[in-house]
């Protein structure tokens, strides 16, 4: 056996026999090559090849921690809620050690510059790391075009209010939409209109019909994952969509929060399609790492980069969280809990796919094709009294959100439905809950 494979065996040996605590300081690389009578090199070999497993970490001048691992979780008292709410990302799989260790790192190598004005664009060592970054997802733009925001929301604030070329005023959006943009557009007294859009797609007629109009400012939508539809559009669907806009001079606003999720082997955004520069492509991190990071990336034609930068006016958000993202991308971090988080979400999505085949057995409601993001639309009987099932559904512990919240106030074409998340609700139980909103709809029926 050569040297590093012996050194590598019984320093693993060594952590699974408890030698070593939770954040305990590891020997020093000169103190452990003395030990193990081998080279500094061959020691660094081994811990870096520890430090990949995520069994240690590094701190620069400092040396190697073992990783502190997460505490087991309560067993299951049959009391809890069941969260089929929440759309933030599983507490129990948040990488905080692994982003703090980049956050140390950042400011080893950036130092003072961390602590400074800057652009207010955003770091521009991230913004040109995200230029590779964002070719993965078949979005090629050059790092002048990206710029860092406080989250997605705050891009989606500064669109809404910023002025657009060709005159248009109207912000069109689908119908049921994001209901915290919904809210804010009627919050603000902006002109907007809703365009309807199903499991089954969106009227793509209907859509050129808007566009001819002349009056759209700008086209809003979540061609993958669908929030709260959870359904995706087709291939065919964003040709079309970025062929419309080029058409009829209207600019779409791809919200591809769910980029990271998807389960398919190709998923080309519209802005792929886009040839004549009408697609502006919002990227979300929060869905990965840590909703309250609050950034987000946006790609945006030439023409508008102007008036983004002067409604923007400053720079607010923090530039060692921007470094830190930069190092964790480049690091293959991100890559690696990104697999981590798809995999365990499409575990758990499978698990809800398979308890509604076991006990929508009468076909009481309706459901959303299959997805690999984190949303499920239950559709419900039109006769049904939504308010007296989300009440029963409270009282057995079971968390749900109502989709009224996701129409325009003043639409009128409403589908009656629960959505549905699977991202904080543990494997466990999944078929129960199900089972629970099932028997609930039939005995609110029958009322």
């Amino acid at each position: 056996m050569k040297k590093y494979h012996s050194v590598l065996a019984d320093m693993e040996y060594q952590i699974r026999e408890g030698k070593y605590s939770p954040g305990q300081k590891l020997p020093s690389v000169r103190s452990a090559a003395t030990f193990y009578n081998c080279s500094v090199s061959t020691v660094l070999r081994a811990y870096g090849e520890l430090e990949r497993k995520h069994t240690v970490y590094s701190i620069p001048q400092s040396g190697y921690y073992m990783v502190e691992k997460p505490e087991d979780l309560e067993p299951s008292t049959g009391h809890e809620t069941l969260d089929f709410a929440s759309a933030s990302p599983d507490l129990n799989v948040f990488p905080y050690l692994d982003f703090q260790h980049c956050l140390n790192k950042a400011i080893d190598i950036y130092k003072y510059h961390l602590f400074t004005y800057s652009d207010v664009l955003g770091w521009g060592t991230l913004r040109h790391t995200l230029v590779s970054h964002l070719a993965e997802y078949q979005v090629f733009a050059k790092a002048e075009r990206i710029i860092i925001t406080s989250g997605i929301q705050q891009a989606l604030e500064i669109l809404a209010k910023m002025p657009f070329p060709g005159g248009g005023t109207q912000i069109l959006v689908e119908q049921p939409g994001y209901d915290i943009y919904l809210r804010y557009l009627e919050g603000e007294g902006l002109p907007v209109s809703g365009i309807a859009r199903s499991a089954a797609g969106m009227n793509l007629q209907e859509l050129e019909e808007r566009f001819r109009s002349g009056d759209v400012k700008f086209f809003y939508t979540m061609p993958r994952y669908q929030n709260p539809l959870g359904t995706s559009y087709s291939a065919e669907e964003r040709r079309t969509i970025a062929g419309l806009a080029a058409k009829y001079d209207v600019y779409i606003v791809e919200d591809d929060y769910m980029a990271d999720l998807g389960a398919e082997r190709r998923f080309d955004p519209i802005y792929a399609y886009d040839q004549t520069s009408h697609v502006i492509y919002l990227k979300s991190f929060s869905k990965i790492i840590f909703p309250g990071l609050r950034l987000g990336a946006v790609v945006l034609p030439e023409v508008l980069l102007e008036a983004f930068r002067a409604h923007k006016g400053y720079t607010d958000t923090s530039l060692l969280s921007q470094a830190a993202l930069e190092i964790y991308i480049k690091n293959g971090m991100y890559e690696h809990h990104k697999h981590k988080i798809k995999d365990l979400y499409a575990e758990r999505m499978h698990a809800l796919y398979a308890a509604l085949e076991r006990h929508n057995t009468e076909g009481l409601i309706e459901v959303s094709p299959g997805s690999s993001g984190v949303y499920v639309q239950l559709k419900l009987p039109g006769t049904m009294n939504l308010d007296r099932l989300l009440k029963r559904l409270k009282e057995r512990k079971i968390s749900v959100v109502s989709g009224r919240g996701f129409y325009l106030s003043d639409y009128q074409e409403r589908e009656k439905f629960i959505r549905i998340s699977i991202s904080r609700a543990r494997l466990d139980q999944i078929d129960e809950g199900i089972k629970v909103i099932i028997e609930e709809v039939k005995r609110t029926g029958r009322w």
